[in-house]
């Protein structure tokens, strides 16, 4: 692959993988509607790496607490703040696994695929107006420190749906938390926990597979992809952390609008 879509690719999945607007359906337009060559499992698994990087740093301190807790947690011990945040991690991913599993063993990850401008048209537009609607209408009454086993189940939920392409994993989940009153800042930092658990599923069930394919220069280009998309995740993360302290989600929300509408009058003229 070229420096170029390299960077291309890097870039789309570090903006596009916390900001509200999918990066998986970003990525999936893009070979569609630019004539470009897939970039391949390999590339996938690397700039997924790099935004898991990008998450882990930006909230380490939460990031620290769970990992400690996860140590007390597989002792059967929730006695910690750490550990009950690890406990509704790993609650709020069981769903998208399992729904993940499904899709792939079905085949109907590939319909989906199949029909990209059309799914990616609806979800863009649909699952954007649904973000709007609960951000102006929830409450800010809960902090991120407020977060239950209720509450991550019900996100959990709503996470398994971002498999649909278009739909956004952070888009999805920063709306089912605004939905539960949490505030934007709480919404969007639970989402972001949420997403480490899952970025490393996606990538450990894809790993097996590349593992026996890949060679010197697909390593290479996925280094370079891991690097690119984990500086691009970061600054993303800080842009939009530092927005949500005074400006709502509309934003984005007008970007899906415009996009899902944009897709559909090419899906359908």
């Amino acid at each position: 692959m070229s420096l170029f879509h390299l960077l291309l690719v890097a870039l789309i999945q570090g903006v596009t993988e916390f900001l509200p607007i999918s990066s998986s359906g970003h990525l999936i337009l893009l070979p569609n509607l630019t004539g470009m060559e897939d970039q391949g499992q390999v590339v996938d698994i690397a700039v997924h790496v790099g935004t898991l990087g990008a998450v882990v740093l930006y909230f380490w301190a939460d990031v620290k607490e769970a990992l400690a807790g996860t140590l007390r947690l597989a002792r059967g011990k929730v006695d910690t703040r750490g550990a009950f945040l690890a406990l509704c991690l790993v609650i709020a991913t069981i769903p998208v696994i399992v729904v993940g599993l499904l899709l792939a063993l079905t085949g109907f990850d590939d319909v989906l695929r199949a029909n990209a401008l059309v799914v990616i048209g609806w979800t863009m537009l649909v699952f954007g107006l649904v973000l709007y609607w609960a951000d102006q209408s929830g409450s800010e009454a809960k902090a991120a420190e407020d977060w239950t086993v209720r509450d991550a189940v019900v996100m959990g939920l709503w996470q398994a749906v971002a498999l649909i392409p278009g739909t956004s994993r952070s888009g999805i989940t920063i709306t089912a938390g605004r939905m539960l009153g949490y505030g934007r800042e709480g919404a969007a930092r639970l989402s972001m926990l949420m997403s480490i658990p899952t970025i490393l599923a996606s990538g450990i069930f894809l790993a097996g597979e590349v593992i026996a394919t890949a060679d010197a220069q697909a390593a290479r280009d996925g280094a370079i992809a891991a690097v690119l998309a984990f500086l691009s995740a970061l600054a993303a993360l800080v842009l939009m952390m530092r927005l949500l302290r005074s400006v709502s989600f509309t934003p984005y929300v007008i970007y899906r609008v415009a996009l899902g509408l944009v897709l559909l009058w090419l899906a359908y003229s």
